[in-house]
């Protein structure tokens, strides 16, 4: 008999912050083992684009263009889709942002702005979606954290702070929301190839750098997230709860 641990038949996913990069894939892998998913941003053209490419590949896919940084957008969302679509059975917290600079010249606005997209993001989500789920008695979150969850690197300490606090907001999420029945988990990644990743990618010295940083030698490609988030979002992970998984090829195991 075929197992169905990973199998997401009949269930519906919201992923933030997916029109593209990581949230895209996540979204298609989602769906590419059955859930139906909700493509989220702030750019209505570029998330119903990105619907048209999941169903283009014969997945169900519904555009819900809204912002995840304010608590009130948020809030409306997330009644809606539930009142007018049924329940959010995955939430993937994705959305994300970055800026670089040195931590004594960083611009207070880009700190504020960094919190908000990082972290209050996940929190607002988070909970807007968790407060049906717990009347249900089940639900699935995974919060996309970094290996900035767990190391730092020059110019981004910023960056690497609201990625330690969704490690930490993890964890207590699991411990508040647990016992409803529940799990929550985070993916924290390494180096991937993505559109916020791409000054990285095109500076040879930096790309040098990395792999040999790297014990698997080499940037990951966003489809190498998929298994984890269908292994969190699945039943599968049953008895898993307020775990961080690196998926990093190795980066944070050695120095």
């Amino acid at each position: 008999m075929r197992s169905t641990l990973f199998d997401l038949t009949g269930r519906r996913a919201l992923v933030t912050g997916s029109s593209q990069g990581i949230g895209l894939a996540l979204a298609e892998g989602l769906a590419a083992h059955g859930a139906h998913v909700i493509v989220n941003g702030r750019d209505r053209a570029k998330v119903e684009a990105a619907v048209q490419i999941l169903r283009d590949k014969g997945h169900t896919a519904e555009a819900a263009a809204f912002d995840v940084t304010s608590k009130d957008a948020v809030a409306d969302a997330v009644s809606d889709i539930e009142s007018r679509h049924g329940s959010i059975d995955i939430l993937i917290n994705n959305a994300g942002m970055q800026f670089r600079a040195p931590l004594e010249d960083f611009p207070a606005d880009r700190w504020e702005q960094l919190l908000t997209t990082n972290i209050s993001s996940v929190f607002y989500v988070g909970q807007a979606v968790a407060r049906f789920m717990i009347g249900r008695g089940r639900g699935k979150i995974v919060n996309i954290a970094s290996v900035q969850s767990e190391l730092a690197r020059p110019g981004i300490a910023p960056y690497t702070a609201t990625k330690g606090a969704v490690r930490n907001l993890t964890r207590g999420m699991c411990a508040d929301w647990a016992r409803h029945g529940l799990q929550v988990n985070a993916i924290a990644p390494g180096y991937f190839k993505t559109p916020l990743n791409q000054a990285l990618v095109d500076d040879p010295e930096f790309s040098t750098w990395l792999e040999k940083r790297t014990p698997a030698a080499r940037w990951g490609n966003v489809e190498e997230l998929v298994g984890s988030a269908v292994f969190l979002a699945s039943n599968a992970s049953s008895f898993v709860n307020g775990h961080t998984l690196y998926v990093d090829g190795g980066l944070t195991t050695s120095l």
